[in-house]
């Protein structure tokens, strides 16, 4: 019988099928003692959509997109981008274009010739067909919604424009805004009869969360702070027509909050770049954020612009497991022009294939020769729990009296059926395995799992059994997994994650 599991201590928590504790998160994990969280900091492996040639729609490509997994095919809506350079990099041209790519498996993509727009007299392109081309469209964000059960509302897109309509300009009192837009394949769009929705949001996160839709990008802190400095922001909505008038501000990086602060304060601060690109997995919100990293100069040709991690459990607060690291590095970046720095722009989308997890991003400020990079780790393992070795650790002579190398879940409650638990572990060896025992909320022993187990062996996910509980059930009432590093080299040993599942041990999460 499918379980329903809980995490009590989580936001307004939710029965799930399956629970992803990541190690990184101090929800997740709050009790925990000679370990620390780690992440790691990666850099693009290669390129997986390059720009087109000179004079086609997409001679530069740029991950102002999204990324879905769709059955057994991954979608990719990123912006070609060409004309007249136009701003003061020359990375920059005037015509934005919305184009589409397809793969099997996130590496190998093909750009399918759609024939559905005319660009330089041939429909001979991957080009979407979207009612507001002719405006300057250079960010979107898509979302996939099986449960919606009008067929022309199945793909839901924000998108943010510049008009040259001077009743939205008046209206908004700017010729930026955001809008929606529908789609029954996600090639051919219409537009929302509600827009404008808003002006002035860059955005890159979209999700539908426990029955609500969540949009978040970035916009000037001005309605939150004084500070002038993009905030990542996020706006809510039930059907994706009417949404929040106003926006809850998610994570500001800016470090003078209270002033005085004057419009020569720019570009100097730190901020946060497009908001977060978010990943859903049930329990907890996974962003990957532009780190806007201002110069003193205020040149923005200086501003350096890696990717961080940012972790949320109701899709408007975000906290970062580390703050300030750079989870995805901008240093050296193929392409990167000279003089300038380079900045990296997130897309929508980390998404879990086989035995990997897989990212797209691009580099905002390169030659031509660019486009859409794809970063990849094994499955879940980017950040993870690893035992310390402190001075005072070290000082205890008898082993026996030395604290203990301990992590402590949150509480897990199974409110049916029966769920089992994994560890996604790497290190152990002849010198290092990891003991896991199960107590209750009070950090007591449950009865008949009194005996900790010892888990010897690496893998993505690896089954972990009591002596009295191959798996849990409703009986147990609230549990805790508390998890000991041990062995002549405990900090050998890295935890990854815990999945709590009513799947078997062949399953994915």
């Amino acid at each position: 019988m499918p379980a329903n599991i809980l995490l009590p201590a989580l936001p307004d928590p939710e029965a799930l099928s399956e629970a992803v504790l990541f190690a990184f998160d101090d929800r997740a994990f709050p009790f925990r003692a000679y370990a620390e969280v780690r992440l790691s900091n990666s850099r693009a492996s290669s390129i997986v959509v390059p720009a087109g040639p000179p004079g086609s729609h997409d001679e530069l490509a740029v991950c102002y997109g999204c990324n879905l997994k769709i059955g057994d095919v991954f979608h990719m809506w990123y912006m070609g981008n060409s004309g007249p350079r136009t701003n003061w990099a020359g990375h920059e041209r005037k015509v934005w274009r919305m184009s589409y790519a397809t793969s099997r498996d996130g590496f190998h993509w093909e750009k399918p010739v759609l024939g559905l727009v005319e660009f330089n007299g041939s429909k001979k392109n991957n080009i979407v067909e979207f009612p507001a081309m002719d405006e300057h469209i250079c960010a979107n964000a898509i979302l996939h919604d099986p449960e919606e059960t009008d067929p022309a509302r199945r793909f839901k897109m924000i998108f943010e424009g510049v008009t040259p309509d001077p009743e939205i300009r008046k209206r908004l009192g700017s010729n930026v805004y955001w809008g929606a837009a529908f789609s029954s394949d996600g090639l051919r769009w219409t537009l929302s009869p509600k827009n404008p929705l808003g002006h002035s949001l860059e955005m890159s996160g979209l999700i539908k969360h426990r029955g609500m839709y969540y949009l978040n990008g970035q916009q000037p802190s001005w309605p939150h702070s004084k500070v002038m400095a993009r905030a990542l922001c996020t706006f809510v909505s039930a059907d994706f027509d009417h949404w929040s008038p106003i926006s809850a501000l998610g994570m500001n990086r800016a470090g003078d909050q209270t002033g005085p602060s004057t419009s020569a304060n720019v570009n100097h601060e730190k901020e946060v770049h497009l908001g977060a690109a978010m990943s859903n997995r049930g329990n907890v919100i996974l962003g990957i954020y532009g780190m806007w990293n201002g110069h003193p100069s205020r040149d923005r040709r200086l501003v350096c612009m890696d990717l961080g991690l940012a972790v949320s459990h109701d899709a408007i607060h975000f906290h970062e497991p580390i703050p300030d690291f750079p989870f995805l590095s901008a240093r050296e970046m193929p392409g990167s022009l000279i003089g300038i720095s380079p900045g990296l722009v997130q897309g929508q989308g980390m998404i879990n294939h086989e035995d990997r997890t897989l990212y797209w991003f691009s580099n905002w400020r390169s030659v031509e020769s660019q486009g859409v990079f794809v970063v990849s780790w094994p499955r879940d393992r980017f950040g993870w729990l690893q035992a310390f070795r402190s001075e005072n650790l070290a000082g205890c002579l008898n082993r026996e009296a030395r604290p203990p190398h301990r992590v402590i879940t949150c509480p897990i409650q199974i409110t049916h059926g029966t769920a089992h638990v994994f560890l996604n572990v790497d290190g152990l060896g002849e010198h290092t395995h990891l003991q896991v025992r199960l107590v209750d909320e009070g950090f007591r022993p449950v009865p008949g799992c009194e005996d900790p187990v010892a888990i010897m062996e690496n893998g993505l996910r690896v089954p972990v059994r009591w002596k009295g509980a191959s798996a849990l059930e409703k009986k147990h009432g609230r549990v805790r997994l508390d998890i000991q590093f041990e062995g002549i080299r405990p900090e050998d040993a890295k935890l990854y994650a815990a999945y709590v599942s009513h799947a078997g041990n062949d399953a994915k999460a």
